[in-house]
C-alpha cells in the first residue's frame, strides 16, 4: 500500500506541477499583456484629486472604492476588467462628470484608507493657507467679512493638479468664431456641479444659458480667472486662455456645448515618490 500511495502521490505532485507552470505562464502572459496598457489616459482620464503617480497609485490603491462612495457628484468611477492594471482602480471621465469641488473637503482623499489619494497635500495647503490669519487674530476674533474656512478650502482645491486643460482645435470653440449660445449647458451630458459662489448644485441637463459669446468654460470653472478667462483675439472674436491656476477639475469639458468639445482635459505626469 505504501508503494502504490508514493505512486498516486508522484502522481499528483506532477499533475500539480504542471498546472503551476501552465498558471504561471498564463499570469506571465497577462501581466506582459496587462504592463503596457494605458486606457485610462489614453481615453483622457483623470485620477481623483490627491492621486499619487500612476506607478505608485497602482501599487497603493486597494481598489476598496471608498472614493467611489463619498463622492457627492459621483464622479469617481471604477477601472473596468480591459483597463489592465488600473483594473478597480478609481478614475474620472470629465467628458461625463467632472470633479467639481463641490464637496469642499476633498472627500475622495479624506477617506482613502492606504493613502493612495493623499489627503496630507489639502491639509498642508489649507493650514499654510489660513496660518498668517490666526497668527493675525490669534484669539479667533476675525472680521465678518473674513470666513478662514473659505480661505483654507480654495487653497486646498488649488494644491494638486491632476490634468491641464487646453485648446486643441480653436476653430471648435464658439467664442472663437465669435459665436454665442443657447440651450442647454454641456453637450448632452447629465452630470451636475456647483456653480462658482452657489450652494447648491445644478444639473446639466436641465439648466438653460444664454451667452452672446460662449464663456461656459470660463463662468462654471471653480478657480475661477486664476485658473481659465476668455481673451480677445480680435473684434467679436475671443479664445479661452489656461493658467498656471488650472488644476485639471474637468469641469470646462463637461460644461463645454459643442460636440466633440473644444476643450479638453489631459491628466498630467506625477513624478513617482517611491521606489517600486
Amino acid at each position: 500500500m505504501a508503494t502504490n500511495n508514493t505512486k498516486i502521490n508522484r502522481r499528483q505532485f506532477l499533475k500539480a506541477s504542471a498546472s503551476a507552470v501552465v498558471s504561471l505562464a498564463v499570469v506571465g502572459s497577462a501581466a506582459y499583456y496587462f504592463k503596457d496598457k494605458s486606457s485610462l489616459r489614453e481615453k483622457g482620464f483623470l485620477r481623483p484629486p490627491g492621486s499619487r503617480a500612476e506607478k505608485d497609485f497602482l501599487f497603493a490603491c486597494i481598489k476598496c472604492g471608498l472614493c467611489v462612495q463619498i463622492c457627492p457628484v459621483h464622479a469617481i468611477k471604477l477601472a473596468d476588467w480591459n483597463d489592465g492594471l488600473s483594473y478597480g482602480t478609481p478614475f474620472i471621465n470629465p467628458d461625463v462628470q467632472a470633479c467639481d469641488f463641490s464637496c469642499d473637503a476633498i472627500q475622495c482623499a479624506e477617506t482613502c484608507p492606504t493613502a493612495a489619494i493623499d489627503f496630507q497635500i489639502f491639509k498642508r495647503a489649507g493650514n499654510e493657507a489660513v496660518a498668517p490669519l490666526y497668527k493675525k487674530y490669534p484669539n479667533g476674533d476675525f472680521p465678518r467679512d473674513m470666513n478662514p474656512f473659505k480661505v483654507q478650502i480654495m487653497a486646498m482645491k488649488r494644491a494638486d493638479k491632476i490634468g491641464e486643460a487646453e485648446i486643441p482645435n480653436p476653430k471648435q470653440c464658439l467664442a472663437y468664431n465669435g459665436h454665442g449660445y443657447k440651450g442647454t449647458l454641456g453637450h448632452g451630458n447629465k452630470g451636475e456641479l456647483r456653480p462658482p459662489g452657489k450652494t447648491e448644485r445644478i444639473r446639466i441637463e436641465d439648466t438653460q444659458v444664454n451667452r452672446e459669446i460662449c464663456d461656459l468654460c470660463v463662468t462654471y470653472c471653480p478657480l475661477g480667472d486664476e485658473a481659465i478667462v476668455l481673451d480677445k483675439i480680435e473684434d467679436g472674436k475671443f479664445l479661452p486662455k489656461v493658467k498656471e491656476g488650472c488644476v485639471g477639475c474637468g469641469v470646462c469639458q463637461m460644461v463645454c456645448p459643442t460636440n466633440p468639445v473644444a476643450i479638453v482635459v489631459k491628466p498630467v505626469d506625477k513624478k513617482p515618490q517611491f521606489n517600486v
